[in-house]
């Protein structure tokens, strides 16, 4: 498998997090409709992306058809796209934090930072999904192999 089959994975889920993790966005989430149990606008909208990825590994689950001999590799892989999604939240969420202080370098070098992040998490998530990958039947390759390929649409900006 190629980055770019992977990038349809994680992909999706990253960029939901780069893309609402600015605080301006969060404001306007929570300003178009009110926070459950009065959370922080910023809380609320870290539970919603969450709520994304985990929709997502169960939609995966299931066009899989993962089974109960594959729960191991699935698990740990499931797994890898939660700690991959935090991770990611806690760096746009630091540099958010300090975005406003930065300097025009400073700026530069924390990007370069989420880019860095980025990278190794896509490593960790290929190696999960490899170990998946060589558990899936035939049938389960195939099906890994079109959704993966498959283009998704861009969000819009």
């Amino acid at each position: 498998m190629n980055h770019t089959t992977f990038r349809a994975i994680a992909l999706p889920a990253l960029l939901t997090l780069a893309f609402s993790a600015s605080p301006a966005r969060a404001e306007g989430a929570a300003s178009s409709a009110p926070a459950p149990k009065a959370q922080p606008p910023a809380a609320a909208a870290a539970r919603n992306r969450f709520d994304r990825v985990e929709q997502r590994i169960r939609k995966l689950h299931q066009e899989l058809q993962i089974t109960a001999a594959q729960a191991g590799p699935w698990h740990a892989f499931a797994q890898t796209i939660r700690a991959n999604a935090e991770r990611m939240e806690r760096a746009f969420d630091q540099r958010a934090r300090k975005l406003p202080t930065m300097n025009a370098e400073q700026a530069m070098q924390s990007y370069t930072e989420l880019a860095r992040l980025h990278a190794s998490n896509m490593d960790k998530l290929s190696d999960a999904f490899r170990k998946l990958y060589a558990v899936l039947s035939p049938a389960q390759k195939h099906q890994a192999d079109v959704l993966f390929r498959s283009a998704r649409p861009r969000r819009k900006r």
